[in-house]
């Protein structure tokens, strides 16, 4: 089959880590990630099923990994090589429990249920999926998620495997764009619940590519009534943000002032080093970065409470304040189970699919590319929100190998 592998080739990502900081992106020209043609993976067990991906998305994961930025962190967490890729639509020949043959929605997480453990452990048996304590052990090889899992193959690819937990059925009325974006909607989902946002909080949302868009929708529709914050650097993001729920839009990069108005706070300092005496009460960061962290540290009143949502890797943070202010820094990964203000418990990917169907998040997705244009379509995904877009995505549906028999 054909496939985007990401071998265990020091030299490559030492490459790749060079190029990724002088040209985003540019870690997939010269990294260990190569289109190759490999065996199909082999079905690890029963209630696995061979799937076929339809589209796969680019995601900042994906693109750290490229880039030479992930943090080693990771690497007992992940098996080499791997096929990248965890935002799939994909199609399911024959079914299989109780999902029909079909376009199917991956949810990659691999707990216990995936990996042939019995009992499963406590955040599994919580529903809690993205903490599973057993995600090196089991059945199959390590991987945190699918796309991660030397055995389960990822997206980036013409086949894959997947558990039948892990899948769940696609309306027929709908395009595969919308399908797509079911993942990443329920990374906002869960991060927006997890900031637990109570009715009247001033809530600023750092960053607005795919992830911080739909937190923002995320917030909007499950979240009680609330002011949302929206910080967007390009116009095609403002009116998104505007479009999806936020009540305002900051599009300068000095955020500091702007909040301070609205929160009817004091300012502390001059120029670029800014802070306020009071703030927002939450800050959902959304870009995992040295300075939105800071930003966020800025802006946050005493007592408030910063998710983080993006990934933050290696950050160097002066966390003096959040130790004088009282501030709570929590992150917020994948998904599980959600408890909605009104105490209803409902499946992170259940109010996914509720959500993009009800803010048509599949238009987030601007352009998709075949496998053989893999340089071209992670150097757009680098640069998404500088070139107008916001999802970019793999297109499978006419690899010949895909559509063979």
């Amino acid at each position: 089959m054909k496939a985007l592998r990401f071998e265990r080739d020091i030299p490559r990502f030492a490459a790749a880590t060079i190029a990724g900081r002088l040209n985003a992106g540019g870690g997939a020209k010269v990294g260990p990630l190569r289109l190759r043609t490999i065996d199909e993976p082999a079905l690890p067990g029963t209630g696995w099923a061979g799937i076929r991906p339809r589209l796969a998305g680019i995601c900042g994961s994906d693109l750290a990994t490229i880039d030479g930025r992930s943090s080693r962190y990771f690497e007992p967490l992940v098996s080499f090589p791997f096929v990248p890729g965890h935002e799939v639509v994909a199609d399911l020949d024959r079914p299989i429990g109780d999902v029909p043959a079909g376009r199917v929605v991956v949810e990659p997480v691999l707990g216990c249920v995936t990996r042939g453990i019995d009992p499963v452990c406590g955040p599994c048996a919580r529903g809690d999926l993205g903490n599973c304590e057993r995600i090196t052990f089991g059945a199959i090889s390590p991987g945190l998620q699918s796309g991660f899992c030397c055995d389960t193959g990822g997206g980036w690819s013409t086949r894959m495997v997947a558990h039948v937990s892990q899948l769940h059925a696609v309306p027929s009325e709908w395009s595969d764009e919308a399908a797509v974006i079911v993942e990443p909607t329920a990374c906002a989902v869960h991060g927006a619940l997890a900031a637990g946002v109570v009715e009247g909080d001033v809530v600023v949302v750092l960053g607005s590519g795919a992830l911080g868009l739909l937190t923002i929708a995320a917030l909007r529709r499950f979240a009680p009534p609330c002011t949302i914050v929206a910080v967007a650097r390009h116009p095609h993001q403002q009116d998104l943000a505007r479009d999806l729920g936020a009540d305002h839009v900051i599009g300068s990069e000095h955020i500091a002032r702007p909040i301070c108005r609205l929160t009817g706070s004091l300012a502390i300092g001059d120029g670029d080093i800014v802070r306020l005496t009071g703030g927002a009460d939450h800050v959902i960061d959304c870009v995992g970065s040295q300075e939105s962290l800071t930003e966020a540290l800025a802006v946050i009143r005493p007592k408030g409470r910063i998710t983080m949502v993006g990934m933050p890797g290696h950050v160097h943070v002066d966390l003096t304040g959040l130790w004088h202010r009282e501030i709570a820094l929590v992150g917020a990964y994948a998904y599980g189970t959600e408890t909605l203000p009104d105490g209803a418990v409902h499946r992170t990917f259940d109010l996914a699919f509720e959500l993009v169907a009800a803010a048509d998040l599949g238009r987030l997705v601007s352009a998709t590319y075949p496998l053989d244009r893999y340089e071209e379509a992670i150097t757009h995904a680098a640069a998404a929100g500088r070139r107008g877009a916001v999802r970019i995505a793999f297109d499978l549906r006419n690899e010949k190998e895909r559509n063979r028999a």
